[in-house]
């Protein structure tokens, strides 16, 4: 399945990182995107997209994860060539990912 069917997201940037808050619905969802969602995955996901190690903390109280992306930006935002150079739509690239 997809994240998008069990979870939402919200990012931004600052600098050259990507910071990603991925939300679950429920426990249940929760404990299922904590134990798929992990750094080398995330960083196979955004392979081209960034290029440093990602981050990843657990925040329980909240059903959700914090994610961050470390070059991922091309430098930072004003900086960058890409079209789509803000960390704000990675959320959605995030969503798209496959767990099972």
């Amino acid at each position: 399945m997809k994240l998008v069917e069990i979870a939402h997201a919200r990012s931004g940037d600052k600098g050259d990182r990507a910071d990603i808050g991925l939300f679950a619905g429920n426990e249940a969802d929760f404990k299922r995107i904590a134990g798929a969602v992990t750094p080398e995955r995330v960083a196979a996901h955004f392979r081209g997209i960034a290029d440093g190690p990602v981050e990843i903390w657990p925040l329980p109280n909240l059903l959700a994860l914090k994610i961050v992306l470390n070059n991922a930006l091309q430098g930072n935002a004003a900086r960058s060539l890409r079209s789509d150079n803000l960390g704000k739509c990675l959320a959605a690239a995030l969503l798209r990912m496959e767990i099972e």
